[in-house]
């Protein structure tokens, strides 16, 4: 065993020893990006209502807002409100500093949260408007109201087909997700980064990290395809075989 080890590139050793802060960066990833996206798709569901209905109010507000949200980077974002806001006196006196604005971690998630509320928004506005006429023309004739059709009808057919494209902003958000090891939280990547450091190394903390973030999309893939075969069984197109017809045998 120790000479199959003295092959290995990598001090498994040392990652081994070391794992119990590796896991400790799992469950601080997870935390931050799943409570993000919980968040953030709560704030982007009335904001892609707004969007995809035009409300002459509320659609350019929307509209600027995801414009910024998705045309910066979120480690600028998230460099803005954890070391920006710090810069304004009015903002160290107010009571939202020593709880929430001083933490790394409450800095994090409101980027986090307001970054994929951005892109979760244009998803959904884009399912809204999607949504087949057919469905929105009966709904209307039943004598549903425009609230009505939209709860009953509109969302949660709009929530099903977006259900695959919103599969790659979930994976996205955990790939962001490194930018919190930048500042000074141990994540997965933070954790690899305080490994290499302490030790000296070259890569053993940034592979170990790779390979639990892989891990971490192909559960988060395989659960997607369960929902997708559960919700989205009936856009699957159903191969039908027609059978030929028998030729008669000839007659001499």
């Amino acid at each position: 065993m120790e000479n199959l080890l003295s092959f290995i590139p990598l001090d498994i050793a040392l990652i081994a020893e070391n794992f119990d802060r590796f896991l400790y960066g799992v469950w601080a990833t997870l935390n931050l990006t799943f409570l993000a996206l919980l968040l953030g798709g709560l704030l982007a569901i009335p904001m892609a209502i707004a969007r995809a209905a035009r409300h002459p109010v509320f659609n350019p507000m929307v509209w600027g807002y995801t414009y910024v949200l998705r045309g910066t980077p979120l480690l600028v974002q998230t460099y803005l409100i954890y070391y920006g806001l710090g810069q304004f006196e009015a903002v160290r006196q107010s009571w939202l500093w020593d709880p929430i604005l001083s933490s790394a971690w409450w800095c994090a998630l409101i980027a986090f949260t307001l970054n994929t509320a951005a892109y979760t928004t244009e998803l959904l506005r884009g399912a809204i408007v999607d949504t087949p006429k057919g469905e929105v023309e009966a709904a209307i004739a039943t004598g549903h109201s425009y609230g009505s059709r939209m709860r009953r009808i509109i969302l949660p057919s709009a929530f099903r087909r977006a259900i695959p494209a919103y599969s790659n902003e979930v994976i996205f958000m955990l790939h962001g997700s490194v930018v919190a090891s930048t500042i000074t939280l141990q994540d997965i990547l933070g954790v690899g980064r305080w490994l290499n450091g302490r030790y000296y190394l070259a890569y053993e903390g940034f592979i170990t990290a790779a390979l639990l973030y892989f891990l971490i999309v192909f559960a988060i893939t395989r659960i997607f395809r369960w929902i997708e075969r559960r919700y989205l069984r009936h856009l699957t197109r159903r191969e039908t075989t027609i059978e030929a017809p028998e030729t008669p045998e000839p007659t001499r």
